[in-house]
């Protein structure tokens, strides 16, 4: 049995692991994922009991219970890039025995639900919505550095998508992922809408905002917006979706992400206050994972 060396998987001295600082036997099954750290203490504060607190850069993390069902909520910070860590350091957290530097042979699935923020970039989808991803359309280019990723990605839509465009290809090739069926079937209802989501590596220039920079395509969005394909149109941006579904397809576990429609792309109007949106949608996810 291979073992991991000590390069590839860094354990601090108290036997954490590198940046996340949780150890094995600290983490639930079911996590919540959110950018901002400071998102972490409002899901938090829904939690009937508190079992520990873990701090480390922008990554913050939480384990309690609610509604008598361990839940730990883990910050990622902004992008794809870190939920390359973040994914895979909480999978090792389970599946890798840290004494033995091995895969252990019985593996464990972990559910992931991100609650974030989006753009919204059909005029018919308002601000402060919710937006349930189905689907995400990952422009990071993140999933295309492991192998097998075209097992678990929606090839025909990925062939479809970047002919419709005319994909330029300087730009890194998108990869197309669906979310876990059993998450999205526990947090579908009447609240939500449901949709196709682009993950992009930046929040101006790749999700087409101009500010003193010229865009590469500055018809992107308008493409995005009219494109079809089997009945399913492009819905919103946002900017980590991709990887958390694509890296847990990989490794074997569900995934699904809900974002509160924060502005409007078609429209030009933003959110006048969206936290208590969030608030709102952080209880309706909390009561959805543990009925």
């Amino acid at each position: 049995m291979r073992r991991i060396e000590a390069s590839e998987l860094i354990i601090n001295q108290d036997g954490s692991v590198f940046h996340l600082h949780l150890k094995p036997g600290e983490i639930a099954e079911n996590i919540i994922l959110v950018g901002d750290p400071g998102r972490v203490d409002i899901v938090a504060s829904y939690f009937d009991k508190i079992e520990l607190r873990r701090s480390n850069r922008e990554f913050v993390s939480c384990t309690g219970k609610y509604n008598g069902k361990r839940i730990t909520v883990v910050a990622t910070g902004i992008g794809t890039d870190n939920i390359d860590i973040v994914i895979n350091e909480l999978d090792a957290l389970v599946n890798i025995d840290f004494e033995t530097r091995t895969v252990k042979k019985e593996l464990t699935s972990l559910s992931f639900v991100r609650i974030g923020t989006s753009g919204s970039l059909q005029e018919d989808l308002p601000v402060d919505s919710w937006l349930l991803s189905g689907k995400s359309i990952g422009f990071d280019g993140l999933l295309n550095y492991y192998g097998n990723r075209n097992s678990v990605c929606d090839l025909e839509f990925e062939k479809h998508f970047k002919e419709s465009l005319n994909w330029n290809p300087l730009l890194t090739s998108p990869y197309v992922i669906d979310a876990s069926a059993d998450l999205v079937a526990k947090l579908e209802g009447n609240e939500v809408v449901k949709g196709v989501t682009i993950s992009a590596p930046g929040f101006y220039g790749p999700q087409g905002r101009v500010l003193r920079l010229e865009l590469a395509d500055p018809d992107i969005n308008d493409k995005i917006t009219n494109f079809r394909y089997n009945g399913l149109k492009v819905t919103n941006y946002e900017m980590e979706c991709s990887a958390i579904y694509g890296l847990s397809a990989l490794l074997g576990h569900h995934a699904t992400t809900v974002c509160v429609i924060i502005a409007n792309r078609l429209a030009g109007t933003a959110s006048k206050d969206y936290k208590p949106v969030m608030k709102e949608l952080i209880g309706y996810v909390l009561k959805k994972l543990t009925e």
